[in-house]
């Protein structure tokens, strides 16, 4: 988890540290440090696939199953393409997070964004932030209650302490409304510092308190983007609640026929 938490607190500083900055200093300078916080990322997100391998004991079935989401995932992004908030990929994103884990949900959202942006053509200064959002909300979903009791439910259905059923759709639910919100707020403060010409009520002013600038943040995520975060956190509950039973099926019969955890054993053969 070391490498999660580095690669997570290097997004943190990305996001955040315009906030920080002196009145003085010249944001619009910094504006396309995008490249440079790729090419930081990349390495990182290499580190935290090498490190989930070790520590969980995934295999390259697990990879392949990996790569196979992250390009379902490219592909549910252009049916909405962000009209009026309609992504129905966060879904199949918090799914696929609670069932393969922190980790790999991480690297399933980044991977996830950067197949979409170069399918769309939505390669710019923002996707490293986009891979960051994602990540951190799939990982998110691997984070919540009872998901090693799910994990552990690959190879045992009933293992003790699993949240299934019901009870696990509301928790994913409840869980795809709030991370739409999140990743559409954090994704403003990603370009919110750089945009000139706004009314002051809601502009960044360099320099100023954070409590001030976070306020006149909020006022800018009310009267910009909630028109589209809330319309994504509606899909992504009625998504999930209504598929979510069969694509979280699906993803458990994959594993445990993919034996992911199953250890390998050696027996003497029979003369």
């Amino acid at each position: 988890m070391a490498a999660l938490g580095l690669v997570s607190a290097v997004g943190v500083v990305a996001f955040g540290w315009p906030l920080f900055a002196g009145g003085d200093s010249s944001l619009s300078a910094h504006a396309q440090d995008a490249p440079w916080l790729f090419a930081a990322l990349l390495p990182l997100l290499i580190g935290v696939v090498v490190a989930t391998i070790s520590d969980v004991g995934l295999d390259a079935k697990a990879i392949a199953m990996l790569g196979v989401l992250a390009a379902a995932g490219a592909a549910l992004r252009p049916l909405g393409a962000g009209t009026a908030g309609i992504e129905p990929m966060f879904f199949l994103m918090v799914l696929s997070g609670r069932v393969l884990g922190p980790g790999f949900g991480f690297v399933l959202g980044a991977v996830s964004m950067f197949a979409s942006a170069l399918l769309t053509g939505g390669v710019g200064p923002w996707m490293p932030f986009q891979m960051l959002a994602m990540g951190w909300v799939c990982m998110g979903a691997g984070l919540l209650p009872g998901a090693d009791a799910a994990a552990r439910s690959r190879l045992r259905p009933n293992a003790a302490g699993a949240i299934r059923g019901r009870s696990e759709l509301c928790l994913l639910g409840a869980y795809g409304a709030l991370s739409s919100v999140l990743y559409g707020t954090v994704m403003n403060l990603q370009g919110w510092p750089y945009i000139g010409g706004l009314a002051t009520g809601v502009s960044f002013v360099p320099g100023d308190p954070v409590g001030d600038n976070l306020g006149r943040f909020v006022a800018y995520c009310l009267a910009t983007s909630l028109g589209w975060d809330l319309p994504r956190a509606v899909v992504t509950v009625v998504l999930s609640l209504t598929l979510g039973p069969a694509v979280l099926k699906a993803l458990r019969r994959a594993t445990r026929r993919a034996a992911f955890e199953t250890p390998v054993t050696f027996e003497p053969s029979e003369r």
